[in-house]
Formats: C-alpha cells, sequence, structure tokens
C-alpha cells in the first residue's frame, strides 16, 4: 500500500516536522510504504486552488499514485466546513483512495464497510450544519427587517433605468445595455422589459 503524508502548518510555531516525525513511524510500523508528503503552508480555510499541496494532493489521488491518504486530524486536512470537508473525503473514496487520520483513528477508511458507514454518518453531520446554517441566516434575515433594514440589492436609480429604456427602445440587446452602462447583464433585461 502506498500511503501519503498530509499535514498542515496554520498554526502559527508550528513545527510540521513533529507531526511528519509521528506520520512516517506509524507508516513505518504498519507497513505502508510512503509515496509522497505534501505538507500544506496555507490555511486549512482556502479552497483547493488557493492550497497549492493540497490541489497536488487531488491530482495525485486522481492519477491513482496512491491508495490512502494519512493525516494528522481532520482539521489539518481542511477547516472548510463539514459540508465541504465531507466533499473533499468523498472525492479521494471516488478515486479509490481510502483516508485515515492519526489522531483520530475513528476516521480510516481502509475498510470498506467502516468507509460506507463512515461517509454516511459524515454527511448526515453535514446536512444537518447546512441546515443549521440556513436557520442562522433566515433568523438574522428576519432580525433585519424587524429593524427596517432592507434585504437585498438596492433598486436602480431613475436616471440608470431611464438610460436602460432609452437603450432598449433603440433595439440594443442586455447585454449590449449592461456592457454601454456598467451594469450586470441580467439587471439589464429585468430592467429592460419593465
Amino acid at each position: 500500500m502506498k500511503d501519503l503524508l498530509g499535514v498542515s502548518t496554520e498554526d502559527k510555531g508550528q513545527n510540521p516536522e513533529n507531526q511528519l516525525r509521528e506520520l512516517r513511524a506509524w507508516c513505518s510500523n504498519s507497513g505502508h510504504a510512503i509515496f509522497r508528503e505534501y505538507v500544506e503552508h496555507e490555511s486549512g480555510r482556502k479552497g483547493v486552488n488557493r492550497r497549492k499541496q493540497f490541489a497536488a494532493l487531488f491530482d495525485d489521488a486522481a492519477k491513482r499514485k496512491f491508495d490512502c491518504v494519512l493525516f494528522w486530524a481532520l482539521d489539518r486536512f481542511s477547516r472548510e466546513g463539514m459540508a465541504q470537508t465531507i466533499a473533499h473525503l468523498q472525492r479521494l473514496v471516488s478515486h479509490g483512495v481510502a483516508f485515515h487520520s492519526y489522531t483520530e483513528p475513528h476516521l480510516a477508511t481502509d475498510n470498506e464497510l467502516v468507509r460506507n458507514i463512515l461517509l454516511a454518518w459524515l454527511s448526515s453531520l453535514a446536512k444537518l450544519e447546512a441546515q443549521k446554517i440556513s436557520e442562522r441566516t433566515k433568523a438574522g434575515m428576519a432580525r433585519a427587517k424587524a429593524n427596517g433594514i432592507k434585504i437585498g440589492r438596492p433598486k436602480l436609480g431613475i436616471a440608470i433605468r431611464q438610460k436602460i429604456a432609452q437603450r432598449a427602445a433603440k433595439g440594443q440587446t442586455p447585454y449590449a445595455i449592461a456592457k454601454a452602462l456598467g451594469i450586470d447583464r441580467r439587471t439589464a433585461a429585468k430592467y429592460r422589459s419593465t
């Protein structure tokens, strides 16, 4: 089995070598060969595109260069929130790559049955988290509305609406109107028809 090691250095003063030493020992004791070590220096809150080592991990996973990812802890793997973290783990699994958390041995998918149960459970937690976020957002919007704060985009001023109408009367498309006036195409289309 070829493993890779994943660690993060987000915390100030944290030395990734401390984590790497323990992860290497685990691989050696478990009989796993290390394919590559991915040490990320960007925040785990940033997406894949802004984390070069994280992106390289998924690139290599897609090419099936290894079959298991060993990381220090789930919060070292990603801090993008439950739903996005689950999506990353599912993406690994879709490439045939298992994952194992060194400090959280219950987060290990070396066994297919355990992997399926674990991913279903984590997905369920992600769904609950998304529902809670939605409820908090709705409550915040209701509170703002009760305090007289208008929610949504402000309406366009009369001058810009007149310019849209004039250009529309000349047969200009919403795209041309939007480009000329520096507004969104959908906004131009909306006010063009009113």
